[in-house]
């Protein structure tokens, strides 16, 4: 049953209100007693659905851990159902992003298979193939989030979680960001130094990247209070036909656990999944305001406008802001958030 209420908010810029508009509403649609909301969280405007992967957990009837990948559908009266997709194509699925009419998923891998990027249909019978699975014959660690660049380039984070987990080997390769063009099948490293690149997407006009570095959580889950929970900022530029990342700087530190999955709306606010809820930065990099979420926000995606999905583990929320509100991703990739098909 669906429990909609006035959220807890923090308001620290006056831009927040305006966001916020006058009527936002925090719903709980789903809840589970399993983590099954962590990260992923695409939405498909044609199905008006959106796919997220769990955390790791122990499903009924088996002895191992896993990851499940979810379909979660919205009816007619406003409702949301959930259907658990067979997906072995996709060991251990983490971030993913809207892309040829399907879903791109960050695949962690597993002790025996390589993780990389692997393409999924949006619809039974939920076909699968590899995209890439090696930087020039090295195994990524653990690939995490993705972003598609308009020139058709893939970027994505590989963090070295799985092997602190116990379901990758040790890694061959240093936590590092990669850029991916499926035209030229060029892979190239474009950032490294981070303890841990997780969330990762672009300002509305693609002249910044994002990266969020969330090395203050440890694969078993404790913290390190001197290690990163920060968001950096590039300057996205080109030369020699090139894409390159500089001007590397601190835009944001997360005060409350760490900064996990990170967009932009249409006007460049960013905004994060972190320990306390949903936080928003101006382009500036100013805390604007946060919306509490109790236990915090893992990952999210913007909906049609004026709508967030919001994953907290075992709970799945919907929050309602100004309807002026939208995602730059969805936008920048031609989608129509507001416009159902079938």
């Amino acid at each position: 049953m669906a429990e909609t209420q006035n959220p807890s908010i923090k308001v620290y810029g006056e831009a927040f209100s305006g966001i916020l508009g006058k009527s936002h509403s925090l719903t709980l649609a789903l809840a589970d007693d399993q983590p099954i909301f962590h990260e992923a969280c695409v939405y498909l405007p044609h199905l008006d659905a959106i796919f997220v992967t769990s955390n790791q957990f122990v499903p009924q009837g088996q002895q191992n851990t896993a990851i499940v990948i979810s379909k979660l559908s919205r009816k007619s009266d406003g409702s949301w159902t959930r259907e658990e997709i067979d997906a072995p194509g996709v060991p251990f699925g983490n971030g993913g992003i809207n892309y040829d009419h399907g879903i791109l998923f960050c695949a962690q891998g597993s002790l025996a298979q390589n993780g990389g990027l692997i393409w999924m249909s949006a619809e039974r019978p939920y076909h699968a193939k590899v995209v890439l699975d090696n930087y020039r014959g090295y195994p990524f660690n653990s690939p995490n989030d993705v972003v598609v660049h308009s020139d058709g380039s893939i970027w994505f984070t590989d963090p070295a979680y799985g092997a602190e987990q116990g379901i990758r080997p040790e890694p061959k390769l240093a936590n590092q960001v990669y850029r991916f063009d499926p035209k030229t099948k060029d892979i190239r490293v474009v950032a490294d130094g981070f303890g841990k690149p997780n969330g990762i997407c672009f300002s509305p006009d693609e002249q910044t990247v994002y990266i969020t570095d969330t090395d203050f959580v440890r694969g078993d889950g404790s913290v390190d209070a001197r290690r990163a929970r920060t968001i950096c900022a590039f300057d996205v530029i080109h030369r020699h036909n090139s894409a390159f990342l500089t001007n590397r700087r601190v835009f944001a530190y997360s005060d409350t656990g760490i900064p996990d999955g990170i967009k932009c709306d249409t006007v460049g606010n960013v905004y994060s999944g972190c320990g306390d809820g949903l936080n928003v930065w101006s382009p500036g990099g100013s805390l604007l305001g946060k919306v509490l979420v109790p236990g915090g926000v893992a990952n999210f995606c913007f909906g049609r406008s004026g709508e967030l999905f919001l994953l907290n583990e075992t709970k799945f929320w919907v929050l309602k802001v100004a309807e002026h509100v939208k995602g730059a991703l969805l936008e920048g990739m031609g989608i129509d958030a507001d416009t159902k098909g079938q």
